[in-house]
């Protein structure tokens, strides 16, 4: 296939790490008429105009899979020099410094952005199910409402302007999406939150 092809409006990058959530996720995007393109290698990486990094698994286990591959520094060049980048749970979860999930103190995340991964600290973990996400941010390519949640482990930004979204679980409100420039990643599950988490895809899809 070639370039030109391969990387028109119409193919989006999917981060393939083994473990990931595709099926959902591509199933998502072709619905809404796009081809995935699953990348495995830092060539994909680097070739890519636009990204999403689905998320199953565990902090350690993809970060030692992107290291392994040579894929962690293309992947946060790509980010910081401004790609379009939807990070989806795990894939939310990594563009932070650590995880409470880690357990080794030697493997890091990302660190697109400052700040932690903690574990919730009371209630039945993981949260699993629909749980409401509002929207602190105005315009945004989502809307407040009800989405689709599986997750032990949520972000602690140091800074609160990148927060999009804040929902709560018992008596902990947490960061449940962040929009930055061109990254914009969720806690939830937009391709397993029916209508709203569509519109949510289309939107992005679409800037």
């Amino acid at each position: 296939m070639v370039l030109k092809e391969r990387f028109g409006s119409k193919y989006i990058g999917v981060l393939d790490y083994g473990a990931g959530n595709l099926g959902s996720i591509c199933n998502a995007l072709e619905y809404l008429g796009y081809v995935p393109d699953l990348i495995d290698n830092p060539d994909g990486i680097t070739e890519a105009k636009r990204l999403i990094f689905p998320g199953v698994g565990s902090f350690d286990m993809v970060m030692t899979y992107l290291n392994e591959k040579g894929m962690v520094d293309p992947l946060r060049e790509k980010i910081l020099d401004g790609m379009p980048f939807l990070g989806i749970c795990l894939g939310y979860q990594v563009l932070f410094e650590s995880s409470e999930e880690s357990r080794k103190s030697s493997i890091r995340g990302l660190a697109v952005f400052k700040g932690k991964v903690v574990r919730f600290r009371e209630r039945k973990v993981p949260q699993i199910g629909w749980n409401f996400a509002k929207v602190n941010k105005r315009p945004s390519l989502l809307d407040g409402g009800y989405y689709y949640f599986v997750n032990s482990y949520y972000p602690q930004p140091d800074s609160e302007d990148i927060a999009l979204s804040t929902t709560v679980y018992g008596n902990t409100e947490f960061v449940s999406a962040i929009e930055v420039n061109d990254v914009i990643a969720t806690q939830f599950h937009p391709e397993k939150s029916g209508g709203k988490g569509l519109r949510f895809l289309r939107r992005w899809l679409r800037c």
